[in-house]
């Protein structure tokens, strides 16, 4: 079993650290899923609630992914005991994630040296001064460099820990654990973490109504100059909007969806990929396999070796 092991040390936020103990430590019903540890030196405040750890720091060494959540003060420089104890946990092997200015712990151990990470935008500037060889982007959502990994700040968190799930468990558990939330699948980590414009929860927003309306004809070649007729503006300006709301433009977004889409029918489903390939608006399954690896990092034969479901194969 994946052990997942959160560092409960020092002063913590309560959001994040309940985001990930929320996700991590509860599976979806008949799911093969993580073994959760808090590890600290000690009971702490998290904000109204006290927590007590189950095990020392020393745990982390053992651990597969270690989550460090958000730091209450950044000011106060991490306990030492954590900031070596996460250090050890990475020279074993764990893959460690930060969430919102847990990203400073990480710092301190080193581990953002050379590397792309991110934190809260209110608290990126520091984050830079105080670590100059990380290459820290205020501008998206996470970072994932592979195992070191760091989200910005609140609703970032639960990106991150989906993308996580994702990585584990494919993009299906995934969009199913985002369900049980009540919030939607996993964004994209290069997303921007400020939008001008966000997209109300009603479907009566122009943007909202098209983005429903483009991902029922994923299987469609669909055009920036389509979407701009569907919403009755100018594609200019659609391409302004989509910016502001989704950090990218209309055919990055579309391109997205339709690996999303792949992803599940691959997960899913016996189609061939030239089947997928068709029904996700790919054309041919050379342009498939070529955006998919691109964007995943696997080509679709080998994710499929990897999520399908035993029902589906």
């Amino acid at each position: 079993m994946h052990t997942v092991a959160l560092a409960t040390a020092g002063e913590l936020l309560h959001f994040e650290f309940g985001v990930a103990y929320e996700i991590f430590g509860n599976p979806p019903p008949g799911e093969p899923w993580y073994d959760v540890l808090l590890c600290g030196p000690e009971s702490i405040q998290v904000g109204p609630f006290t927590v007590k750890p189950d095990h020392g720091l020393d745990r982390l060494v053992d651990a597969d992914t270690v989550i460090v959540p958000a730091c209450a003060d950044v000011d106060v420089p991490p306990p030492t005991e954590l900031v070596d104890a996460v250090r050890a946990a990475y020279e074993a092997g764990a893959r460690v994630a930060s969430l919102c200015t847990g990203a400073f712990v990480l710092g301190a151990a080193g581990l953002l040296d050379g590397r792309r990470a991110t934190t809260h935008w209110g608290h990126a500037k520091e984050l830079s001064a105080r670590f100059p060889l990380a290459d820290v982007d205020p501008d998206v959502l996470y970072t994932d460099n592979g195992n070191v990994l760091t989200a910005a700040g609140k609703a970032a968190a639960v990106d991150l820990c989906l993308h996580l799930v994702h990585l584990d468990h494919g993009a299906a558990v995934a969009n199913a654990v985002a369900r049980r939330l009540v919030v939607p699948p996993h964004r994209d980590g290069g997303q921007a973490q400020f939008v001008a414009t966000p997209v109300p929860a009603s479907g009566d927003h122009m943007l909202s109504q098209l983005l429903g309306w483009a991902q029922e004809r994923l299987d469609q070649p669909l055009t920036v100059t389509d979407l701009a007729r569907h919403a009755n503006t100018s594609p200019r300006h659609l391409t302004r909007l989509f910016r502001s709301v989704t950090g990218q433009t209309p055919l990055q977004w579309l391109l997205t969806q339709r690996v999303r889409r792949a992803q599940e029918l691959l997960e899913s489903t016996d189609q061939s990929i030239h089947s997928v390939a068709t029904n996700t608006g790919m054309g041919t399954a050379t342009t498939l396999r070529r955006q998919f690896k691109r964007v995943v990092g696997v080509p679709p034969d080998t994710y499929r070796r990897s999520f399908q479901t035993p029902a589906s194969a």
